[in-house]
């Protein structure tokens, strides 16, 4: 049995510019960070005894004798990606909802990449995990999704993350020390709005414009994430919130879909029982607002939206793990070693040669 963790994102400036037909193009970067509430998938090796090879459970139960009848893309295209031809058993547990921005999706298959690999016997390095993500999502599901989900959700923590116009992905962690996360975190507040959607659904709405119409407003956005960083520096926190609130601000006129009244309503409120400013998290038009304000106006925000669920949470630092693994030796390929030992020294040794 083998079991992954793979943490959620919040986004905080710079998104829209992940896009690949954006930053092939133009270059794009963005800020971001994990927090403590994750994508947890088990897998296994099927024992020989069902009348089913496959067993995918998450919010719908699949018993299935070939890859092409499994109807969740993700898994479907992650088990023919690697190439594995046993009989699979797959369980995913997820902390928070579907379809709300918070990189979901992404994470599910970060994760279900991460627990098959470990299956086979293989350690990846998290760049190549992010790497393997995106193709999965972009190349073989064709969605309409950007490269920042797959990278956050992999190395975990606080990064600013480059996109290179010839593909490369840089990433590189912002270095605050405890105390400067901890009074950071403190400023945010998580709403569901209980609005859920699919982001490549709304992402597909405006992406085919923004090197065309949107040039300017893309600029704008990406120009912030500079922005960020030097006021994450000074520890300026009131103006971390403007920055958002002026964020916002731009990224309403990149698409109709990006918001809606619902959405418009809730952000008033927030800003009108002393919010600085906030965030719809993900491509837009529900799912999760991230609202950022002075500690001591959080009681007046929390009974303003009190008809949303309110997410506590914590910056997270590990990014996608293996929380467990036992491989089960009369299951395992038959190339793989028997020893579990012999196994970890036997990917360790692959992977360096």
């Amino acid at each position: 049995m083998i079991l992954s963790r793979t943490p959620f994102r919040v986004s905080f400036f710079g998104g829209g510019t992940d896009y690949p037909h954006w930053y092939r193009q133009h270059g794009g970067a963005v800020v971001g960070s994990t927090i403590n509430k994750y994508c947890h998938i088990s897998c296994r090796y099927l024992p020989p005894f069902f009348d089913h090879r496959i067993r995918v459970v998450y919010s719908k139960i699949e018993n299935c004798q070939t890859l092409d009848e499994i109807q969740h893309p993700a898994v479907r295209e992650c088990l023919r990606y690697l190439r594995i031809s046993k009989g699979v058993e797959i369980h995913h547990d997820g902390d928070l909802p579907a379809r709300g921005g918070i990189g979901s999706s992404s994470a599910f298959t970060v994760g279900l990449l991460n627990a098959l690999h470990a299956l086979k016997g293989h350690i990846i390095n998290k760049r190549d995990l992010a790497s393997e993500g995106i193709y999965i999502e972009q190349d073989r599901l064709r969605e309409t999704v950007g490269s920042q989900d797959q990278v956050l959700t992999c190395y975990g923590g606080i990064n600013h993350v480059v996109f290179q116009p010839n593909g490369e992905i840089d990433v590189r962690p912002v270095t605050l020390n405890r105390e400067a996360v901890r009074e950071l975190n403190r400023h945010f507040l998580l709403f569901f709005t209980g609005v859920q959607r699919t982001a490549s659904d709304i992402a597909a709405s405006y992406v085919g414009d923004l090197s065309s119409k949107k040039e300017s407003q893309m600029r704008s956005i990406s120009g912030m994430v500079e922005s960020c960083l030097d006021i994450l520096k000074r520890g300026n926190y009131y103006q971390f919130g403007k920055l958002l609130h002026e964020s916002w601000l731009l990224k309403q006129s990149l698409g109709e879909q990006i918001s809606n009244s619902r959405v418009a309503e809730l952000y008033t409120a927030a800003l009108s029982a002393g919010a600085l400013g906030g965030k719809l998290i993900g491509a837009g038009g529900g799912g999760y607002l991230l609202v950022f304000a002075h500690p001591g106006e959080h009681p007046k925000i929390l009974r303003q939206l009190s008809q949303c669920v309110h997410v506590p949470f914590r910056f997270e630092f590990s990014g996608s793990q293996i929380v467990f693994y036992d491989p089960e030796e009369e299951y395992v390929e038959q190339e793989a070693a028997t020893d579990p030992e012999d196994l970890m020294v036997s990917a360790i040794s692959e992977k360096s040669s």
